[in-house]
């Protein structure tokens, strides 16, 4: 399966003739998903956060877990640790700097029972990942997931957001064992996509491990830079040869979908 659409427009005046997605916080907003797992994480093991998501406090334990500065996730990435060790290791993080209790295995199962039905629940595409999909179908491009996140996780998160049945899950993090920003994973997805690298988009919404970790694999890099706070710093001056949109709203017309169509 690849997400291609059934139309048959001709794409030669595109860009591109396909796209790979990353899912967290470019498509699915993940960043409201986890706000709403660690503020049920919060009522339970950190009574000294506020039970507020509007709440700074709140919203600082919201952004030391997306950033996550010890690079757990990326020992994961790598291959280096479990997906659930480094989890624990985050949750433990968490719990030192805002005061909640230490947890062992059996504690942390508990805790991540908690985060884990607060996180599915709010599960839930950006509101304009729609349009943007099905001007992509629409116009015959090929659609596809490429993630840092295991298949089976993602899978479950793009049938949750009602995406499955037009971007369909082709590269997790556990396909070879490694993920972004290496280049084998980005080619394993153009090759089950059908669609040769220099003609497949990348768009995602960190600068470094989805646009320029693309573009260094022969793909066209498309940084989501959504307004707000950023997961970690961004040199920009050393984001370059990607295009930066602030919204997937822009990304038709990044790709040449609002321009004349060539006759076919």
């Amino acid at each position: 399966m690849t997400g291609r659409g059934s139309s048959t427009t001709s794409t030669r005046d595109l860009l591109v003739d396909g796209v790979l997605f990353d899912i967290d916080d470019t498509i699915v907003d993940t960043r409201s998903a986890f706000a709403a797992a660690l503020t049920a994480v919060a009522r339970t093991y950190l009574p000294a956060v506020p039970d507020d998501q509007d709440a700074e406090r709140h919203r600082a334990l919201v952004a030391m877990w997306r950033e996550d500065a010890h690079g757990r996730y990326h020992r994961y990435t790598t291959g280096a640790d479990s997906y659930l060790h480094q989890k624990r290791l985050r949750a433990n993080d968490l719990h030192a700097a805002f005061g909640g209790p230490e947890l062992d295995e059996d504690a942390f199962d508990t805790w991540n029972a908690v985060f884990d039905e607060g996180f599915r629940a709010a599960w839930a595409a950006h509101h304009e990942t729609e349009d943007a999909l099905e001007a992509l179908l629409a116009a015959g491009v090929a659609v596809g997931a490429l993630s840092n996140a295991g298949t089976e996780l993602q899978t479950a998160k793009l049938e949750k957001a009602g995406l499955l049945d037009r971007v369909p899950m082709l590269v997790g993090v556990d396909t070879l064992g490694f993920g972004k920003p290496d280049p084998r994973v980005f080619l394993e997805a153009c090759r089950r996509l059908g669609t040769d690298p220099a003609r497949t988009a990348y768009v995602g919404d960190e600068p470094d491990v989805d646009a320029l970790a693309a573009r260094d694999a022969g793909l066209v890099g498309i940084w989501v830079d959504r307004p707000g706070a950023r997961r970690r710093p961004v040199d920009e001056s050393a984001v370059t040869g990607v295009h930066t949109i602030r919204s997937l709203g822009e990304l038709p017309a990044v790709l040449g979908l609002d321009a004349p169509r060539a006759a076919g």
